[in-house]
């Protein structure tokens, strides 16, 4: 008993002491749960103050360059290639380009057929796209039907040259009638006009008929072999004349609403070059393709020669009238991808630049909706240098005209930041770049703080079908005078390069430069 109440005794001691152990562990690790969720607090609390000051410190969005009217010297407008143009109201033709299949024309099909049984005995067009003319025997055939209808005419006729003096009222009509039935059933059978002049002349039924093409063409379709039985239903040939034929186009459903039936197209083949083949558009097909979003026009074209052959690929140009509009050059245009600017030559000569909105493009030349008039004389090249020159002239804050000859004058007297541009990749490629720009002062010493814009301009290019294309790249300071921005380029070539720096909204320095950029168009 004294055992038992000794082991109870200890065992209980036991497990007060665990109890214990359990409950120090328990308050320590509730301690650092604590100590962690206030140091979590802590970081949320700071996190939204960082925000804050990361968004404070963010740049806003760039706006529009402004631009100011310039004067330029003679010699810097011939050193720079400027050029000028009229706006001008005139009649303007769109061209729609698309390509097409040359096809047989359907309306210009002829089948052969006899109107009687009978067997072929001869065949002289025995292959299939043979050229054969018009009235050209093709084949000869014994029919037992058309023999018994001969010798029913030629009785019928000899009849009624014996009732001919008949003195019996209607008999001689009687005859007649016979007579006109069974001539009346030969030709019903288009049997040839020279059959039935030789069986006039010899009074004799010949057993086999030649039978002619009915057209001039080309047979696709041959059925008429030797020894062959002839029913009426049978097709022997089919021949298409050529001298016509259709070309089948496919043309975008966004330009289905310029083309019209009835207006005039120009055709090429790579098979003759420098040869030009016009047709019409004879119908529009009511149906779009929802897989190419195109629909099927047919054109016809006029083939003498017999050039076309069905089947062709060949390169149409549909020809869409626009009326009379105001047109200026697509050279005389300046997109910044936001704005279309021309620059207009006043009258005391100075260049403005003004906001235009432009309608359709045709050929090199853009409609213009509004923003200009006719007469007025506009800059047609070096647009991108003359917008620099704007924006420069904007960013100087000299609204006021400049002197004459002065341009930029009043930039290049203001004390001038050094600019380096690199790249990386450097040479920059198509597509997506990272670009840097070091500022430093007159005396080398580096400029922080700058706002830096780098302009990329590719002028159009109406004859390869490329639109002007400009990209705007705003670099961050990284301090110590460098500043790093990422940009995306369309294309491959040249680019025209504008830097502008500016500190606390004044122009501390700009440069235009040309750059070379790889990856192709």
């Amino acid at each position: 008993m004294k055992n038992y109440r000794r082991a109870f005794i200890l065992a209980a001691i036991g497990n007060l002491i665990l109890l214990g152990v359990l409950g120090m562990i328990w308050w320590h690790g509730h301690a650092i749960l604590g100590i962690a969720h206030a140091g979590d607090f802590s970081s949320e609390a700071a996190m939204p103050h960082q925000e804050d000051s990361n968004s404070a410190a963010a740049p806003a969005a760039p706006s529009t360059a402004p631009l100011a009217p310039i004067q330029l010297s003679p010699e810097r407008l011939q050193s720079i290639g400027v050029k000028y143009a009229d706006v001008k109201r005139m009649a303007v033709q769109d061209q729609i380009r698309i390509t097409g299949d040359v096809a047989i024309d359907e309306t210009r099909l002829s089948y052969v057929q006899t109107r009687f049984s009978g067997y072929i005995d001869k065949v002289f067009a025995n292959a299939t796209y043979q050229y054969v003319r018009k009235g050209q025997p093709l084949f000869t055939i014994y029919s037992p039907e058309l023999a018994t209808a001969e010798r029913e005419y030629l009785v019928a006729k000899q009849n009624a040259q014996s009732a001919a003096s008949s003195t019996v009222p209607g008999v001689a009509a009687g005859f007649d009638s016979l007579l006109n039935a069974s001539a009346d059933r030969l030709k019903q059978w288009n049997i040839p006009r020279r059959e039935l002049a030789r069986l006039e002349s010899t009074g004799r039924v010949q057993q086999e008929i030649e039978v002619d093409s009915p057209a001039s063409g080309y047979i696709t379709e041959r059925n008429a072999l030797p020894n062959l039985t002839v029913q009426p239903d049978m097709h022997l040939y089919t021949i298409a004349d050529l001298s016509t034929v259709w070309v089948f186009a496919q043309v975008f459903q966004d330009d289905l609403g310029r083309v019209r039936v009835g207006e005039r197209a120009s055709l090429t083949v790579d098979s003759y070059p420098g040869r030009t083949f016009h047709g019409r558009v004879d119908f529009i097909y009511p149906d779009v393709d929802m897989t190419t979003r195109t629909a099927r026009v047919r054109l016809v074209f006029q083939n003498p020669k017999l050039t076309l052959t069905p089947g062709m690929y060949v390169n149409v140009t549909l020809q869409v009238p626009l009326g009379e509009q105001l047109v200026i050059p697509a050279s005389g245009v300046l997109q910044t991808g936001t704005r279309q600017i021309a620059f207009v030559v006043r009258s005391d000569g100075y260049l403005e630049p003004r906001d235009v909105q432009l309608g359709l493009q045709a050929g090199d030349q853009y409609v213009v909706l509004s923003g200009l008039k006719a007469g007025e004389r506009i800059v047609s090249s070096a647009n991108f240098l003359i917008d620099s020159e704007s924006q420069l002239q904007a960013a100087l804050g000299s609204f006021v005209p400049p002197p004459p000859g002065a341009g930029g004058a009043a930039a290049m007297n203001t004390p001038q930041a050094t600019i380096e541009l690199a790249s990386s990749p450097n040479p920059p490629r198509k597509g997506s770049d990272i670009f840097r720009v070091r500022l430093s002062g007159p005396n080398g010493q580096a400029i922080s703080g700058a706002q830096v814009t780098v302009a990329f301009f590719m002028p159009a290019m109406p004859a390869m079908g490329m639109s002007a294309m400009r990209t705007e790249v705003n670099l961050s300071d990284r301090g110590q005078g460098l500043y790093e921005g990422s940009g995306s380029l369309a294309t491959g070539g040249t680019w025209q390069v504008t830097i502008v720096a500016r500190k606390q909204g004044q122009l501390i320095g700009s440069k235009q430069l040309s750059l070379n950029v790889a990856g192709g168009m």
